[in-house]
């Protein structure tokens, strides 16, 4: 029969990897979306997945348990409810793979939670947009099923590197990566619009590129501004799991919690 798949959140990476999932070999995918309770949006969402060739799950609960491996792709802020609400309808030998940008400890509890029942949590971390490597963007690959997971989900096209047996390393490596890239984004912003308003970009970005000369420094924020309009809610909650990372570190996450708002600023412009 192969493997079956199932989604629980269909956003950018749901609809993006269902799609290549479905031209690589994968007989049918099951999809649950929250939007799919909305009235106002239901029509867009089932239209979206129809068009991608999957099939609308009426519940989560069908969702979760309908796949061999269950992909959990929705936001930062949403990880420990949608495992909590997952949780029930898992069975033995599925394997969780969350995808979810979340803070270690976030993933770890999750983790438990899932676990309890008898499936396979496995976190993927994972490591830059979805856009362009679609279905074959890296991604680091936590706990005692990861490597399982690997070998399933790699031949179809995923690229699932396995880093850790134990929950939390994989989202500890993304997330600090997360604190330099989303804080440069919001970084470059700033300087970007300061430098407008006085008229004095080319001067600026000049002198950046003497400093560091590998960087198309007027490209670079334009791509980067470009991303944070589109993703900043989405990217905001991934500082704030950031922040809490360092929280619970004893180390200062403030300036994690001010990128967040920035983020959030940006894309609700």
């Amino acid at each position: 029969m192969g493997l079956s798949v199932s989604f629980i959140g269909y956003g950018e990476v749901g609809s993006t990897f269902s799609r290549d999932l479905l031209r690589n070999g994968v007989g049918r995918i099951l999809a649950y979306d929250i939007l799919l309770d909305d009235p106002a949006r239901l029509a867009a969402m089932l239209e979206r997945m129809t068009h991608d060739g999957v099939t609308p799950a009426d519940t989560l609960a069908n969702a979760a348990g309908a796949g061999d491996v269950v992909f959990s792709a929705v936001t930062a802020d949403a990880v420990e409810e949608v495992a909590r609400a997952a949780a029930p309808f898992l069975r033995p030998g599925q394997i969780f793979l969350d995808l979810n940008s979340a803070s270690p400890s976030t993933k770890r509890r999750a983790a438990e939670i899932v676990q309890a029942g008898g499936a396979d949590y496995v976190e993927g971390a994972v490591m830059a947009p979805v856009a362009e490597p679609r279905l074959a963007v890296s991604i680091l690959g936590g706990g005692p099923a990861a490597e399982r997971a690997a070998a399933l989900l790699n031949p179809l096209g995923m690229n699932i590197r396995p880093v850790a047996v134990e929950h939390g390393r994989a989202s500890a490596m993304k997330l600090c990566r997360s604190i330099m890239i989303k804080g440069l984004e919001a970084l470059i912003i700033d300087c970007a619009d300061a430098s407008a308003a006085w008229r004095v970009q080319d001067e600026v970005f000049s002198s950046l590129g003497q400093s560091f000369p590998s960087i198309d420094w007027p490209a670079l924020a334009v791509t980067m501004r470009a991303r944070v309009e589109r993703h900043g809610v989405r990217r905001a909650a991934e500082m704030r799991e950031a922040g809490e990372m360092l929280a619970a570190l004893g180390l200062e996450p403030g300036l994690c919690q001010a990128v967040a708002e920035r983020h959030e600023q940006v894309a609700k412009r």
